[in-house]
C-alpha cells in the first residue's frame, strides 16, 4: 500500500469526535480531496483497496484552518474565498465605514499600546487565513481614515472611487514601467496623460517631456539635475570637480525639498538662496534681482529659479510671469513647483493663479493632491525634449537593447534614476476617463468655494482671526483665540499663550478622532491653524462644522 492510501484508509472516528490533525497529515488528506479530479483518481481509485464507510460525510467534519502556503502565485481554489473575504473588508471598513461622517477620522493609540494591540512581530511559522483578516481589520481599525471628510490636515485627502479601482487593478499586475515589451499599455498611457497635462500648462502643443515621479520632492530633484546638467553637460561625466559654485533661487516659504535635493546632489544648502515673500507669502522679485547680483560678486554661477504656486502652509503664488523674465534676463532655468497648485489650471475660474507657468522650463504637478488621486501620482513636465534623457540615461544593455524587434523610442525608462518605477499613471488615467476634464474642473471649483464659505463663516466671528485675510487658495490659516485670551492681544504674555492653544485643540480632536487639522508657527507668528479643501465631497454644512468643533473643543482653554 502506498504512503498516500494509508493515510486515507484510516477508521472513521467516532462522530462526537471531530477529526483532528496530530501530526499535519490531515491536512495532506485535504489536499488530495481538494486537487483536481485526474490527480484524485489516481491516488484514491484502486480496486485493491476499500475504505469504512463514515456515519458522517466527511464535509460535515470541521476542518481545522489551514495555513497560508508559501508559494507566490494565486490558486482559485486556495486564495479566492481569502481574496474576496478581503475586499469585503476593505470595502466595509475601510471605504465606506472609514469615510462615514458617522465615524471617527481614527482611534489614537499611544506607541506601545498599539504595539500590544497589533502585534508587528513576524515568525517562523505561518498564518492563517483567518488571522489574516483579523489583522487586516485591526491595520484598518487603527489607521488614520485619510478619506474621511473630517481629514482636512495635509494636502492629500479623499477616497475617490475610480483611482481606488485603478489602484487596485495596478497592484493586481504589478508592472514596471521602463519598457514597452514589460508595460505596453502604460507607457502609451503614460505618453498621452503628460502630454494632456503640458497642454493644459500651456506648453505649445503638449509637446515637451515628462515623467511619473515618486512624489513631488524627487519630481522638484529631477528639475534641478536637468538644469544643473542643461547649464553644464560635463557634469554628468567629470561629476562636482568640473563645476563652478552652483546656485539655485527660491522663497523662503518654498517646500523644503528644493534645499534637501540641491544637497543631495551636492549643491550645498549654503547655495540654496532664499528670496523674501511679501505680506501674503509671494516671492519678492525685487530681492530676486539683488540676490543674483550678489551670487555673480562672490564668483558663484547662478542657474536656476523654483518658483512655488501653492506655497504648503499658506497657500501662496508666486509671480511667474515677473519671475521669468527675470530669468529670461538672467539665462537661469526656470522651475515652477506647482504640486500643490497645479490642479487649478484645470479650471478656467481659477488658473490664472498660475499666469505665465507656460514659460517655465520644468514643472511639478502632482494629482494626488488638489486633484485627489490617489497617493502617489507625481508629475515633472518638461518644455524641452531630450533634456531627460541626456541628464539621466546610461543605455544598460541588458535592458534598453537598441535591436528590438519594436521602436524603442517606447522604452522610456532610461530618462528616470529608477529602474522599477510603479504604473502611476493608470490611477490619474482612469479617474480622468471618467470625470472627463469637465468633472475635474467641477471638483476644482466646488473647492475653491468650501474654502471662501469657510472664510466667510470664520472672518467675523468672535474668537477667530485670519492670519491672511483674503486667502488666495484652498488653504486657510487662522487662529483660534479662547475666551480668556480675547481683548488680550497687546498685553504681555498673550503670544506665549495663544502659541499653546492650537497645540492643545489638536490633541483633543486626535484622542477624540473627531476631525484632524494641522497647526504651524511661522514667520514669528504663534501657532495657528491651517485648514487645507481639497474633497469636493465636502459640503456647507461641513464647514461649519468645522468652527463648531473647534469651538466645542477650545471653549475652556
Amino acid at each position: 500500500m502506498s504512503h498516500s492510501s494509508s493515510l486515507v484508509n484510516q477508521s472513521c472516528p467516532h462522530e462526537d469526535h471531530p477529526i483532528m490533525p496530530a501530526t499535519g497529515e490531515q491536512d495532506l488528506v485535504q489536499d488530495l480531496m481538494e486537487e483536481p479530479a485526474t490527480f484524485s483518481d489516481a491516488v484514491l481509485s484502486s480496486d485493491e483497496e476499500t475504505y469504512p464507510q463514515c456515519s458522517k460525510p466527511l464535509s460535515m467534519y470541521p476542518t481545522p484552518p489551514k495555513p497560508v502556503s508559501f508559494e507566490s502565485l494565486p490558486n482559485k481554489d486556495r486564495h479566492e474565498e481569502f481574496l474576496r473575504k478581503s475586499v469585503e473588508v476593505l470595502l466595509k471598513e475601510a471605504v465606506f465605514e472609514g469615510t462615514s461622517r458617522k465615524n471617527r477620522v481614527l482611534q489614537w493609540r499611544e506607541p506601545e499600546e498599539l504595539r500590544r494591540l497589533m502585534d508587528f512581530g513576524v515568525g517562523s511559522a505561518p498564518s492563517t487565513h483567518e488571522e489574516l483578516l483579523e489583522v487586516l481589520k485591526r491595520v484598518i481599525t487603527y489607521s488614520v481614515k485619510t478619506g474621511h471628510p473630517y481629514f482636512v490636515n495635509q494636502l492629500f485627502s479623499a477616497v475617490d472611487p475610480y483611482g481606488l479601482v485603478a489602484q487596485w487593478a495596478t497592484d493586481a499586475l504589478n508592472p514596471s514601467v521602463y519598457t514597452y515589451e514589460v508595460s505596453p499599455v502604460f507607457v502609451l498611457m503614460e505618453e498621452v496623460v503628460l502630454r494632456e497635462m503640458r497642454a493644459i500648462v500651456g506648453f505649445e502643443g503638449g509637446k515637451g517631456d515628462g515623467i511619473f515621479c515618486p512624489g513631488g520632492s524627487i519630481a522638484n530633484g529631477y528639475a534641478i539635475s536637468c538644469a544643473r546638467y542643461r547649464f553644464m553637460p560635463d557634469i554628468k561625466k567629470k561629476g562636482l570637480h568640473s563645476l563652478p559654485r552652483l546656485v539655485l533661487f527660491t522663497s523662503e516659504d518654498a517646500h523644503y525639498s528644493i534645499k534637501k535635493l540641491a544637497s543631495f546632489q551636492g549643491i550645498g544648502t549654503d547655495n540654496v538662496y532664499l528670496i523674501r515673500t511679501d505680506a501674503l507669502g509671494r516671492m519678492d522679485v525685487s530681492h530676486l534681482e539683488e540676490e543674483i547680483s550678489r551670487c555673480l560678486l562672490e564668483g558663484g554661477a547662478p542657474f536656476m529659479v523654483s518658483a512655488t504656486a501653492g506655497t504648503t502652509v499658506i497657500g501662496a503664488f508666486d509671480p511667474i510671469e515677473k519671475i521669468a523674465d527675470v530669468c529670461e534676463k538672467h539665462k537661469l532655468w526656470l522651475h515652477v513647483d506647482a504640486a500643490w497648485g497645479g490642479g487649478a489650471l484645470v479650471s478656467p475660474k481659477h488658473r490664472h493663479l498660475l499666469k505665465g507657468i507656460e514659460r517655465a522650463d520644468s514643472v511639478t504637478w502632482n494629482p494626488h493632491k488638489l486633484l485627489t488621486a490617489p497617493q502617489q501620482c507625481s508629475t515633472l513636465l518638461l518644455r524641452h525634449e531630450g533634456v531627460l534623457a541626456e541628464a539621466h540615461s546610461t543605455n544598460a544593455a541588458y535592458l534598453f537593447q537598441k535591436d528590438k524587434f519594436y521602436d524603442t523610442k517606447f522604452d522610456t525608462g532610461d530618462k528616470h534614476i529608477q529602474c522599477g518605477r510603479r504604473a502611476d499613471v493608470l490611477k490619474f488615467w482612469f479617474m480622468w476617463k471618467a470625470k472627463g476634464t469637465s468633472g475635474l474642473e467641477k471638483h476644482v471649483d466646488k473647492v475653491f468655494e468650501n474654502a471662501r464659505f469657510f472664510v466667510d463663516c470664520i472672518r467675523e466671528r468672535e474668537g477667530f482671526e485670519m492670519v491672511i485675510a483674503e486667502p488666495e487658495f484652498t488653504n486657510v490659516c487662522f487662529w483660534y483665540v479662547p475666551e480668556r485670551l480675547r481683548g488680550r492681544k497687546g498685553e504681555s504674555g498673550y503670544r506665549d499663550e495663544l502659541h499653546k492653544v492650537a497645540p492643545r485643540i489638536k490633541e483633543r480632536m486626535m484622542k477624540e478622532g473627531c476631525m484632524m487639522v494641522t497647526y504651524q508657527e511661522q514667520k514669528g507668528h504663534p501657532n495657528f491653524f491651517r485648514i487645507v479643501f481639497q474633497n469636493s465631497g465636502l459640503e456647507k454644512a461641513d464647514m461649519v462644522h468645522f468652527v463648531e468643533e473647534i469651538e466645542r473643543l477650545g471653549r475652556d482653554l
